[in-house]
């Protein structure tokens, strides 16, 4: 799972946040520990504990004391709604940026969708 070339305590958090937004690790149940995370993935424990902090932090997670760590109440939520505007910032905006070029307006981009969804291809005008 960990991927050469990035910080591994961003892909911690990244992998927590995914639990999440997939719903395996639900609002307000506990999340792996610091211990199970760099055990599980044979690393330094203060590394996971960047990881778990930055999700602190973020106010993803929260300390029960003397219990651990939980899924915060709207973290799922706030995660999809973040995850939301990166996806329209990485591939929305630049496909409308192509688009005006090409001069489609957005109901030419919505068939184009539309039509790559339903597996169709657009002819080429003759």
């Amino acid at each position: 799972m960990i991927e050469e070339g990035r910080p591994i305590f961003v892909q911690i958090a990244e992998s927590i946040e995914g639990s999440i937004v997939d719903g395996s690790l639900a609002e307000e149940e506990r999340a792996p520990s610091i211990n199970e995370l760099a055990a599980f993935h044979r690393i330094n424990p203060a590394t996971a504990a960047k990881g778990i902090n930055q999700l602190v932090d973020d106010g993803v997670l929260y300390k029960r004391r003397g219990v651990g760590m939980f899924v915060a109440t709207g973290a799922r939520a706030a995660l999809l709604a973040r995850r939301t505007n990166d996806f329209a910032a990485a591939y929305v905006d630049p496909l409308l940026t192509e688009a005006r070029r090409l001069g489609l307006g957005p109901d030419d981009v919505a068939a184009l969708i539309a039509e790559r969804t339903a597996g169709t291809t657009r002819k080429e005008p003759s």
